[in-house]
């Protein structure tokens, strides 16, 4: 693509990296096809090729976002499917995450909606904060389908309303600062594990899962102390700085445990944060005083499925004998490029493992835009829940906890973390929801 920003222009590292981005762009439109707003709207501008034409112009010309580039911005859920499609590879991320950023310093959204987004990243980053809000969510619950009916922002509360959970659980006993030793004589290794924010308040079964599997296969993990949200959550709404931030905090506290007693690896139970952690290199390469330790962070960082099929889990204590319906989060098969490792350890593990229809399209979770996009959000997990169904499972299996929320609001199959799964048949406890499972096979 030919562009036409001028050498004054060029001076600003974040546009000269957009610069290089748009220049990979081919107009082929291969993205157009795997990219799961165009294939609902089949709106040209929400397609990948149609929003690098708008960001393009926008930078180009060096003038602020008006509504019409922000309306098709904000329907983008940064599955990145675009750039598993993509045959020159433009990284769109980078592009759209600049776009992104550009928006929140020059465009005014209408109130509610600037109250709202300050909102969500005032609290989901938060633990505390957002425990206290799934208590008080809870009473209003009842009224989320009286907000989704009167339609307009009120969607959006209603949206968020129906995604709390019914029940909040306890506070996880295995939370950090802490130390978690090996339970082999011998220790394998040393790696930390990322608490995260929204997880640990929605299921703290995952990382209670995660270190059982660990230490049995003979690590120690480590829960630093001060390691927080790992930023996505406001990077995608364009808050660079607060984003910069949280990464800046995460670096810190991951290099002095690495170049303390030293770290084998950073793994993360939630692939969106895996994806954000993993490109922490690139979002600080600009800062003179955390670049290299970034680009190391971002080095040991791994997917748990990512670690785990190089250890030693030992032989299956169960014989599972369940059909599962594999859900790959798009921050897991397009952020990351992982798609073998999590079918893998399942298969070794007793299960049947099947491919979703349409596995490359998004569950519609992304972050928040289930709360700030509900109707495309909607949308879209109904035509996953439907292409789950196709399979005939027992159970879903999948790696990440904003696609457990999604797709469980839409269906009454268990949607189980892969971790959890895993830990189970090796050693560890039912995970919750698979006990009735369990007891409908036990009654035939």
């Amino acid at each position: 693509m030919q562009t036409n920003f001028t050498a004054e222009q060029l001076k600003d590292h974040a546009v000269a990296e957009s610069e290089k981005i748009l220049r990979k762009c081919v107009h082929c439109g291969f993205c157009t096809a795997t990219c799961p707003t165009f294939t609902l709207l089949g709106d040209e501008l929400d397609s990948p090729r149609g929003r690098i034409y708008l960001i393009k112009d926008m930078l180009e010309n060096n003038r602020p976002a008006d509504a019409q580039v922000v309306k098709h911005i904000d329907r983008c859920l940064s599955c990145l499917s675009c750039m598993t499609t993509c045959p020159s590879g433009v990284h769109y991320m980078h592009l759209v995450d600049h776009a992104r950023a550009h928006i929140e310093k020059t465009y005014k959204r209408p109130l509610t909606d600037r109250f709202l987004r300050a909102v969500l990243s005032a609290i989901l980053p938060h633990p505390g904060r957002f425990r206290l809000a799934l208590a008080g969510a809870f009473f209003a619950r009842p009224l989320a389908g009286v907000f989704k009916a009167t339609g307009g922002p009120f969607a959006k509360i209603g949206a968020m309303l129906a995604l709390a959970p019914s029940k909040v659980p306890g506070r996880s006993h295995l939370e950090g600062p802490a130390t978690f030793p090996s339970a082999q004589f011998k220790r394998k290794g040393r790696v930390a594990l990322l608490s995260g924010c929204a997880q640990p308040v929605l299921k703290p079964s995952i990382n209670e899962a995660a270190i059982r599997l660990l230490q049995r296969s003979g690590y120690e993990i480590v829960l630093p102390k001060g390691e927080g949200c790992c930023g996505a959550l406001v990077h995608h709404m364009g808050k660079e700085e607060a984003a910069l931030e949280n990464a800046r905090r995460n670096v810190g506290v991951w290099t002095r445990e690495a170049e303390g007693e030293g770290l084998d690896a950073i793994l993360i139970t939630a692939s969106g944060c895996g994806t954000t952690i993993k490109d922490y290199g690139f979002m600080l390469k600009d800062d003179p005083a955390y670049a290299d330790k970034a680009a190391r962070v971002s080095a040991l960082a791994k997917d748990i499925t990512e670690f785990l099929v190089g250890a030693d889990l030992g032989e299956p204590v169960i014989k599972p004998d369940l059909r599962v319906a594999y859900h790959s989060a798009c921050s897991m098969q397009h952020g990351q490029k992982i798609t073998r490792q999590p079918k893998d350890l399942l298969k070794a593990a007793g299960f049947e493992v099947k491919d979703v229809p349409e596995g490359h399209l998004c569950c519609g979770s992304a972050g928040t835009y289930n709360i700030l996009q509900p109707e495309i959000a909607g949308r879209l997990r109904d035509r996953k829940v439907a292409n789950i169904r196709k399979t005939s499972p027992d159970l879903v299996a999948t790696g990440n906890i904003g696609c457990m929320t999604q797709i469980g609001g839409g269906t009454r199959i268990p949607v189980i973390h892969t971790a959890e799964l895993l830990d189970w048949v090796y050693g560890g406890p039912v995970p919750d929801g698979l006990e009735a499972v369990l007891a409908r096979f036990a009654a035939e």
